[in-house]
C-alpha cells in the first residue's frame, strides 16, 4: 500500500517507474514483432497442408513468444540474462554479440527505447489510475501492430481484435468513452475504411488498403468513441503523407509500391488519446467557432 501511494502522490516517481517498465516491455515486443508473423505464418501452411491432405514436415524447433531463448541469429549462441537486460546490455556489449562479434541490429534497443519513452509520457500525462494503465497498455499494442505492419505489411488479429473488445469492456466503466460513443466508434471506424476500401477498388480494380487497417480504425473507435474518429481520419493522413513522402525521397522508393497504413493510424491514434481535446479546442478557438 505505500508503495501505491508514493506512485500515486509522486508524478516523478511514477513516471520513472514506468520508464523503466517500459523498457522491460520493449523488450518482449522485440521478440512479438519479429516472432509473431513467423509463427502466423507457420500456421497458415500447415492449415493449407492439412486442407490439402499433405503429410506435416516435421519441426525441429516449435517456435512460440517463450520458446525457444532468444539466440544470436549469426552463431547461434544462446543469450544470457545478463546480456537480455533492455539497452544496458547493448551499450556493454557495444552493439555486437559476445560470442561471434556480430553486429547486433539497432533496431532492438530503438524500440526499447522508443516504448520507455511513450510510457512514460503517458504516465506523465495520465497519472497514477485506471486511465494510465489502461493507455500503457494500449501504447504498447500499437508499438507492436505498427512495426509489424512496417515489415509484413500485415496487422494481426490476435492483437487487434482483443484490444477492440478490451476498448468495448472499458467503456462500461466508462474510462475513455462511454458505452453508447464506443460502440458507435467501433462500427464507423470499421465503415468508414471499408467504405474507401470499396469505393476505391470500383474506381481503379485494385486494392488500397487491408483489412486489418478497418479493424485498427474500428479499435481505435472502440477506446475513444466516435467523435475521435474524424480527428484520427485526418492526422492519419497528413502523418502518412509526411513521412511517406520523406521515406519515398530518402529511399527512393517507386511510388507504385504499397505503404503500411497502419502506422500512421496507430500515431494518429496515440496523439488523439493523450490530447485529441486539446487539439479540437485549439482548433475551434483558432477557427471562430469556439462559443
Amino acid at each position: 500500500m505505500e508503495l501505491l501511494t508514493v506512485l500515486e502522490q509522486s508524478p516523478a516517481f511514477f513516471t520513472g517507474a514506468v520508464f523503466v517498465l517500459g523498457l522491460l516491455i520493449g523488450s518482449f515486443l522485440n521478440v512479438v514483432i519479429i516472432r509473431l508473423p513467423v509463427i502466423m505464418e507457420r500456421q497458415w501452411q500447415s492449415q493449407a497442408r492439412e486442407c490439402l491432405d499433405l503429410t506435416h514436415p516435421a519441426e525441429a524447433d516449435r517456435l512460440t513468444l517463450a520458446r525457444p531463448a532468444s539466440r544470436c541469429p549469426h552463431c547461434g549462441h544462446g543469450i544470457r540474462w545478463y546480456e537480455n537486460i533492455p539497452l544496458l546490455s547493448y551499450l556493454w556489449l557495444r552493439g555486437r554479440c559476445s560470442a561471434c562479434g556480430a553486429s547486433i541490429g539497432l533496431r532492438y534497443p530503438l524500440v526499447e527505447l522508443l516504448t520507455a519513452v511513450l510510457s512514460a509520457v503517458v504516465a506523465w500525462h495520465f497519472g497514477f489510475g485506471w486511465q494510465a494503465g489502461a493507455a500503457l497498455l494500449l501504447t504498447w499494442a500499437l508499438i507492436a501492430l505498427s512495426l509489424i505492419d512496417a515489415d509484413h505489411q500485415l496487422l494481426p488479429d490476435s492483437i487487434t481484435l482483443p484490444f477492440l473488445w478490451l476498448g468495448l469492456l472499458l467503456s462500461l466503466f466508462p474510462v475513455f468513452a462511454g458505452v453508447r460513443d464506443s460502440l458507435i466508434g467501433a462500427v464507423a471506424g470499421y465503415m468508414t475504411l471499408w467504405t474507401v476500401y470499396q469505393a476505391f477498388r470500383l474506381l481503379t480494380g485494385k486494392e488500397g488498403m487491408g483489412f486489418g487497417d478497418f479493424k485498427l480504425l474500428a479499435l481505435l473507435g472502440a477506446w475513444m468513441g466516435w467523435q475521435a474518429l474524424p480527428m484520427i481520419v485526418l492526422l492519419s493522413s497528413a502523418v502518412g503523407a509526411a513521412l511517406g513522402g520523406t521515406l519515398m525521397l530518402i529511399q527512393r522508393r517507386d511510388r507504385h509500391q504499397p505503404i503500411p497504413f497502419g502506422p500512421y493510424l496507430a500515431i494518429a491514434g496515440w496523439i488523439a488519446l493523450l490530447w485529441g481535446e486539446s487539439i479540437s479546442n485549439t482548433y475551434l478557438r483558432w477557427s471562430g467557432l469556439a462559443g
